[in-house]
């Protein structure tokens, strides 16, 4: 599985209904999981970012399709990157000529 982080920020839309924020984790949580997309851990952030989610997925279209349909709903602006753990990077390094 790979590991992606995302920030996330809270749209007009989003803001406004802040209190519902709890209760919109939980439906992307079900969202992800019927994806086949696991939802490790949501922070709510102070700084430039709002949300913070650490994801797993079996690949970037998977990944894709659930930032695409979180962004539909209107509530957050997502930045994704993959992020890759200290064996992938030790395996990658191994790989370079």
């Amino acid at each position: 599985m790979a590991t992606y982080i995302v920030f996330g920020n809270f749209t007009e839309q989003g803001i406004r209904n802040a209190k519902d924020s709890p209760k919109r984790k939980e439906a992307f949580k079900e969202m992800a999981k019927k994806l086949g997309v696991t939802v490790k851990d949501v922070y709510w952030t102070l700084g430039q970012y709002d949300i913070v989610l650490i994801l797993e997925a079996q690949d970037d279209m998977a990944a894709a399709e659930l930032g695409l349909s979180l962004g539909r709903l209107g509530n957050v602006r997502t930045q994704t990157m993959r992020a890759f753990g200290s064996a992938e990077v030790i395996k990658l390094l191994d790989k370079m000529a």
